[in-house]
């Protein structure tokens, strides 16, 4: 890839197509070696576009057979073909394009485009992937009406399945073919096709308006069982958006498929949802809560994108926010509703914090509309999708409930059938509420996490309580000069009794709150200061509640003023990040040298687990101490091993000193009930679970307690909290052996085996290397199967920093060896698993060994444009925060 950076392409440079694709007409002939695809193109040229243009389809790995222009051959010398496109010169304004190739799904390792999983014949086609079908013109803003004939070998295939409805199907002899019809026009990236021998839960649902869909979960025979939660889900997200936004769905059937070899976590494709098999396949036996939910998330997403990403698309790539940041929103909504809405909002900023604000502050930093790419799947990112979601939260804080249920039908209403962009969403907004947002746009065009420091100041014989606000934003690859954002800070007052009510000196009160306890300042130039007047005392402030803006926000809390937020505040959101920052202040002075962690931490936890007015689950989230990835993005550079140690001490002196009122929680009777995923079951299993890991640590009593749950459990939730327990605080004897145990008992079950190989590659314990290493070997480990890579090479230099960062660079080392092995097959996914590298910037030992593995990589002579952007920038960008 050494012309990589030739081929960047900019959001500058966009411009419309020549032509447009009103029909695509496809045939695909299925062998076990090969497959044959016939296109039937209907064209036109673009009315305004130049005349004499040649037509230029995308295209590649394609072996072209027949090409043929309303019925005519087109001789060779009239065409170019290349390694990437097809150009066909002197083509009229209307004509007809019928083009054959040959290509190779059960080769194709990629997984993208048609390929062969377990099997089964599937496809990927976002971003790029269709162009590895046919010639076309595989860019999102050309929408096209697709009509599929899918012809196979009945016996290993009898389904055969495309987007749409079913318009026929028929045998011919041992073969047999089914043709599919989607009225709506669509992009070529939500395209899809599935031939396999498959078994479906079926369902049905009738929307609102009174149209009866069926719904169908299509899975191997032997998953069958585990369909149940995810139909549940869709139906729920499917009342759920009707009842929130106005959507419903608009034909007559719904399939999801379930694919073991699958780069993302599922794919939106128009009424044919492809699923890693981990999104959709739950079983109690066999999937924690946490599994559960993600299923019910993704389920949900996937369907709500039929709105939002289907019907509205993006009319470039640049615009992926538009529908990937709306959609997790929606998604996000739908899940708090569903559960815990404070839980779901500490699990999002979890995310956010320690892994978005890291790539906010790395190499690859870019806007949420990017403006610029080599490698598009590169940005498919946490920027773009939870940061994007964040944008649209903040839209609906600033415009309230009503106004912002009016843009998005109006968003719907306008663009329904078009390819976007986000300034016709943020217009929208603009439009139905009549609010200026031109400076809010600065959140889509600027890149970085936003600073917002805060300074108070108290005149006690005025009973008045000054808070002044500083934004700021470090500086980023090709931005060095930041204008401010628009920034919906919401705050309250604590004091001895709780919350205080807010009188804002010169504005009016927040009407939307009834006890006037909480307000939204809008921070829009570089320093505000607010008065609250009328106060009896000094407060603790709350704030950024709810987590309102995805900003690093500063303040100079006392341990003090922290308990009193811990268990006071009514906001369960700063409650909680009250607890990390509490946390971090001691883990930090342990690793400054304090002798004894200070008890004011193990203090706090009791009162929390004393307190009975709480929900479990926020207890949970409160005891868990902020992880070794938080606690190094909060320097500027990090010492791993000694934050992990410093960490440690702090923990074992948690566990012991609640060691009783620990073992008590989590001996406290619970009614046996039959497991469900509900929130209140998945709160008591989740405190529980957090009790036995800080006792496991302790002393050998809370191992045996460990032992007898993974014995006795009834459940995936707790019989694998309790394998991780005893892995992370046992010798190899005892650890070697529930290890061994866990895979006898699940070791046909692939998902079940991905948990077995992420709880050792997470393992803490000397010798993390040498275990990854032996699980590199085991024969269930699949290079070529993302879920295995991501829970052995991802969990380990992703979710064990302190093993990954070796002082030798033997972990650096590791990760560049299979990134050689994987970029060839899945580049995909090698670029992904860089990510650690790209912030050796962060780390005080080892950067000199992290940038050797960089420079190993980028002296390889054949690297994909996926790896080569991220090696090439993380080895010449600065970080600036």
């Amino acid at each position: 890839m050494r012309d990589a950076q030739a081929r960047v392409t900019r959001r500058e440079d966009y411009r419309q197509p020549p032509f447009l694709i009103e029909e695509t007409h496809l045939d695909f002939q299925l062998y076990e070696d090969s497959a044959l695809v016939t296109s039937r193109l209907k064209l036109r040229r673009r009315p305004g576009a130049d005349a004499g243009a040649a037509l230029v389809l995308h295209g590649r790995q394609l072996e072209l057979l027949e090409l043929a222009l309303d019925g005519r051959a087109v001789a060779e010398d009239a065409r170019e073909l290349s390694t990437e496109s097809l150009r066909i010169h002197c083509v009229p304004d209307d004509f007809e394009l019928r083009c054959v190739t040959r290509i190779h799904p059960r080769d194709n390792r990629s997984l993208e485009g048609l390929y062969q999983s377990s099997g089964m014949f599937c496809t990927q086609c976002e971003a790029e992937g269709f162009r590895k079908i046919t010639y076309y013109l595989d860019r999102p803003d050309i929408l096209s009406v697709f009509s599929v004939r899918i012809e196979a070998e009945r016996e290993r295939y009898p389904v055969l399945l495309s987007n749409g409805n079913l318009l026929q199907s028929g045998a011919d002899g041992n073969r047999h073919w089914t043709r599919w019809h989607d009225p709506f026009p669509k992009p070529s990236y939500l395209f899809a096709l599935v031939a396999g021998e498959l078994e479906y839960l079926g369902d049905s649902y009738t929307t609102g308006s009174g149209r009866e869909v069926a719904l169908r979960i299509y899975v191997k025979s032997k998953d069958l069982d585990k369909c149940n939660h995810a139909m549940r889900s869709l139906k729920a997200a499917m009342r759920w958006d009707e009842e929130t936004f106005g959507r419903e769905y608009d034909l007559d059937i719904f399939n999801i498929v379930a694919v073991d070899d699958f780069n993302m976590g599922a794919m939106e494709n128009k009424s044919l949802n492809i699923f890693n098999t981990s999104c959709v396949l739950a079983n109690p036996a066999t999937t924690t809560d946490m599994a559960f939910q993600r299923v019910e998330a993704v389920v949900a997403h996937e369907y709500f994108h039929n709105w939002s990403g289907n019907r509205v698309t993006c009319r470039d790539w640049f615009q992926l926010s538009l529908k990937e940041g709306f959609t997790v929103y929606r998604d996000a909504e739908f899940s708090a509703d569903q559960g815990s809405r404070t839980v779901k909002r500490i699990a999002d900023v979890n995310v956010l914090r320690s892994a978005q604000f890291a790539e906010d502050a790395g190499p690859m930093a870019h806007p949420v509309r990017p403006d610029s790419y080599i490698e598009i799947s590169n940005f498919y990112t946490l920027t773009v999708y939870e940061k994007g979601a964040e944008v649209v939260r903040m839209l609906r804080t600033l415009l309230g409930a009503e106004a912002f249920r009016a843009a998005t039908d109006l968003y719907f209403e306008r663009h329904d059938g078009q390819a976007v962009t986000c300034e016709d969403f943020v217009k929208a907004m603009e439009d139905a509420s009549g609010r200026d947002l031109a400076q809010f746009r600065n959140w889509y065009s600027q890149a970085g996490t936003p600073r917002v420091e805060v300074s108070a100041a108290w005149r006690e014989e005025a009973g008045e309580y000054t808070l002044t606000m500083r934004q700021s934003c470090p500086e980023t690859p090709g931005q060095e000069n930041k204008l401010p954002f628009v920034i919906p800070l919401k705050v309250g007052l604590i004091g001895d009794a709780g919350a205080l009510p807010l009188k804002l000196a010169g504005a009016e009160p927040d009407f939307e709150t009834p006890d006037n306890t909480s307000m939204v300042l809008e921070l829009t130039q570089p320093q505000h200061s607010f008065t609250f007047t009328g106060l009896p005392e000094r407060p603790a402030p709350s704030l950024l509640r709810g987590f309102s803006a995805p900003v690093k926000l500063e303040y100079p809390y006392t341990h003090d003023e922290l308990l009193k937020l811990m268990t006071r505040d009514s906001d369960g959101f700063c409650r909680w990040d009250a607890c990390q920052q509490l946390a971090v202040s001691v883990i930090q002075a342990v690793q400054d040298g304090a002798g004894e962690v200070d008890g004011v931490l193990p203090g706090a936890f009791e009162q929390v687990l004393n307190d009975p007015s709480l929900d479990p689950a926020l207890v949970a989230e409160m005891l868990r101490l902020p992880a070794l990835n938080y606690l190094v993005e909060q320097v500027v550079e990090a010492d791993v091993h000694a934050l992990y140690a410093a960490r440690e001490r702090v923990r074992l002196a948690i566990g012991k000193a609640l060691q009783p009122l620990l073992l008590q929680c989590y001996q406290h009777p619970a009614t046996v009930q039959e497991y469900q995923p509900s929130a209140g079951q998945i709160a008591v299993r989740s405190l529980r679970n957090t009790c036995l890991a800080y006792l496991a640590s302790v002393d050998s009593e809370g191992v045996e307690l460990a032992l007898r749950q993974f014995e006795t459990a009834a459940n995936m939730t707790d019989q694998q909290a309790a394998l991780a327990a005893v892995v992370n605080n046992s010798g190899d004897s005892r650890s070697g052996d529930v290890l061994d145990a866990f895979y006898q008992q699940w070791r046909h079950e692939a998902l079940v085996v991905d948990q077995w190989f992420q709880v050792q590659s997470l393992c803490p314990r000397d010798g993390a290397l040498q275990r990854v290493r032996k699980l590199l070997e085991h024969p269930d480990f699949e290079l070529g199967n993302p879920n295995k890579v991501r829970a052995v090479v991802g969990a380990f230099c992703s979710g064990n920093p302190l093993h990954f960062h070796q002082l030798d660079g033997a972990g650096y080392q590791l990760l560049v060896d299979i990134v050689r092995q994987l970029d060839p097959m899945n580049p995909q996914i090698a670029s992904r698993l860089l990510t650690p590298l790209t912030r050796w910037r962060r780390f005080r030992h080892g950067r000199e060994l992290m940038q050797d593995a960089l420079r190993e990589l980028a002296s390889q002579p054949d690297l994909s444009a996926d790896v080569y952007e991220v090696v090439s920038k993380s080895l010449s960008n600065q970080s600036n925060q």
